[in-house]
């Protein structure tokens, strides 16, 4: 099993358990979506000495404690399951890491993104975002959601594409390669 240097930050203890089958790696839980100012202490002194991967549920709450990490210590990596990946198996339970099988956890784990730290350039213009129907039409949701999985990003909604694609620097060439993908499975 690979050992992973990083600390990986996920919810909770369910999703350490998890993680636990698919990779060898020390993980820090949040206990929530409301993250504490001595669990953010503790990421920023991790994040120094041996680096820091988040990894939350691919739902609002998840997202959330993302921003928040990511507004406090810059630099963190960020790995992203694919919605479909982390939906429970029994009725009425909510989507999250600790669903996921080993293989996407580490799939998920094998494509990781840095924010830049610096004011990150606009590769992709909103001209493309629209020549690519991601922004408008009955499939945009669709194609959106296909994009963040193939991309390894992140399911976002239309107004948040633009800012992940600049925040994670796609090149243009890796974004037009998954929208052709896009279109050529839609035929």
């Amino acid at each position: 099993m690979k050992k992973i240097k990083e600390v990986i930050v996920v919810e909770g203890k369910d999703d350490t358990k998890r993680l636990a089958l698919a990779v060898d790696a020390d993980t820090l839980e949040t206990n929530g979506s409301a993250i504490s100012e001595a669990t953010l202490a503790q990421i920023k002194t991790l994040q120094a000495s041996r680096g820091v991967i988040v990894f939350t549920d691919p739902d609002f709450s998840g997202e959330r404690i993302r921003k928040t990490i990511s507004a406090a210590v810059p630099g963190v990596q960020h790995a992203f399951l694919p919605r479909k990946a982390g939906v429970p198996t029994k009725a009425g339970g909510s989507l999250g890491v600790e669903h996921a099988s080993p293989t996407a956890i580490r799939a998920a784990l094998a494509h990781l993104y840095t924010e830049q730290i610096d004011e990150p350039q606009q590769l992709i213009s909103h001209h493309d975002l629209i020549a690519a129907g991601l922004l408008a039409g009955p499939t945009a949701r669709q194609r959106r959601e296909q994009l963040g999985e193939r991309l390894g990003i992140g399911y976002v909604n239309g107004k948040q594409l633009p800012k992940r694609l600049q925040l994670f620097q796609i090149q243009p060439a890796d974004f037009w390669a998954a929208v052709d993908q896009l279109t050529t499975e839609e035929k």
